[in-house]
């Protein structure tokens, strides 16, 4: 059965529920009654909604609260324990697993080491050590917390790269700076990792988990659009149009930034990322006679270069003029960088991220916020703010974590590959596909 605008029964049904979730999730505890007005729901919509929730324990009460001169409310909350996610960050030199409830409290975690090598060497990133790492790390978190592998709502992967999806593979990963050329991901994991076949696996950009964090539940949350700025190795970001759907992975490190150019890893000339990534930054350190620690990692490394250009002033120590000289013609390639993000989407907010973007970004990033305006329209840079986001250096994860966390949500909290529901029934396809597939097909 059909009703206004072409949605079904069930359509409904299920943007109810979803309705009701994500208002408990993100403000409850609530009462019945207060969910009325919050989701827009008729009283009898909230009560049947709420019932099957309780009946399928998604969601549990929480307490209640004394009323203007009635009886208490009962409050209402989703339910912690009904379900599990799982975030993974492919990262620059380890692999992190950790293991979520619903209210994102971790119950375990573990990083593998990704074996160290040339600076932007793809032997790091061998496709089947990372596939074993996740293999061996997602039953290793599994068995800690003592969570059965049916309990999982889903596994959440952040990777560098562009992530495309196909029918026989599910999602491919197009890594050119790592030397993943549409790597099968998705089939791989399936084909090594020991989960159910109804557990799905949401792969996507590293950026696009980290601003999927950042507005639900960091600096971006309140804002109707902003771009989220991953800076590790390498650099990327995500364009968020709405504050509570899914944003868009923009390649925007690879976005010239000078002509000829350094060239990036990606093989390209004058990239963002040669200039701004850690990796790139350290080699120009270097380049202009700096002396990065021998052997060191690149967050220790990028930490020391820091300290170097941006000494503590009680230790009379003066500053690394040739660490700050990089330093300061890094923010303004960054400035430039933001201002055509500024000028193309126009958001309300920047948010920087990323264990790189979090260091640098404490030192200089009013230099930055100076030259972006001085490089963008000024209508659209009077009305952007440029902040540090919120979550830590550990925000992919939880951003892969969430996920399948939307995924569920949007399904109206019903795992991947149930059925429509009690009383409910697939919907044959609307006449309008049949008839203009007829009508191309003449």
């Amino acid at each position: 059965m059909t009703v206004g605008n072409g949605r079904t029964v069930r359509d409904l049904r299920r943007e109810n529920r979803t309705a009701v979730l994500q208002c408990l999730y993100f403000d409850g505890p609530l009462s019945r009654f207060s969910l009325g007005p919050a989701t827009g729901l008729s009283s009898g919509s909230v009560s049947n909604v709420v019932a099957e929730l309780v009946a399928e324990g998604l969601v549990e009460e929480a307490g209640s609260v004394d009323s203007a001169g009635g009886r208490p409310r009962t409050l209402l909350r989703v339910s912690p324990g009904s379900g599990c996610m799982i975030g993974v960050d492919v990262g620059e030199t380890r692999v992190r697993i950790e293991l979520f409830d619903l209210t994102l409290t971790e119950l375990a975690r573990t990083e593998r080491p990704l074996a160290a090598g040339a600076p932007g060497g793809h032997e790091r990133y061998d496709v089947g050590v990372v596939v074993d790492h996740l293999r061996g790390g997602i039953a290793e978190v599994l068995d800690r917390a003592g969570v059965d592998p049916g309990h999982l709502l889903g596994v959440g992967v952040g990777v560098p790269g562009i992530v495309a999806r196909t029918p026989e593979d599910g999602a491919v990963v197009h890594g050119q700076t790592i030397g993943w050329d549409a790597v099968p991901l998705e089939r791989l994991l399936r084909a090594a990792v020991a989960l159910p076949d109804s557990v799905p696996y949401c792969i996507d950009n590293g950026a696009k988990t980290l601003g999927q964090a950042e507005m639900w539940f960091g600096a971006g949350r309140g804002a109707h659009s902003a771009v989220v700025v991953l800076f590790g190795s390498g650099v990327g970001a995500c364009v968020v149009t709405d504050d509570m759907g899914p944003g868009r992975a923009v390649e925007w490190g690879h976005l010239t930034v000078r002509v000829r150019g350094r060239r990036c890893r990606c093989g390209a000339l004058g990239c963002v990322e040669a200039y701004a990534g850690a990796e790139a930054l350290l080699e120009r350190w270097a380049e202009a006679g700096g002396r990065p620690p021998a052997g060191a990692d690149e967050e220790t490394a990028l930490t020391a270069m820091l300290a170097a250009a941006y000494p503590d002033p009680e230790t009379g120590a003066e500053p690394d003029a040739t660490a700050l000289a990089v330093l300061e013609e890094t923010a303004e390639y960054l400035g430039a960088g933001f201002s055509d993000l500024i000028n193309l989407f126009q958001p309300e907010r920047i948010l920087v991220g990323g264990w790189a973007g979090l260091q640098l970004g404490e030192r200089f990033l009013e230099s930055v916020r100076t030259h972006a305006a001085s490089y963008a329209l000024a209508y659209p840079a009077a009305r952007v703010s440029v902040e540090l986001g919120r979550l830590g250096p550990d925000a992919v994860t939880v951003g892969a974590a969430i996920l399948p966390l939307a995924d569920f949500f949007a399904r109206g909290g019903r795992r991947a590959g149930a059925g429509p529901g009690p009383g409910l029934v697939e919907q044959a396809s609307p006449a309008w596909r049949a008839t203009l597939r007829d009508r191309a097909a003449q």
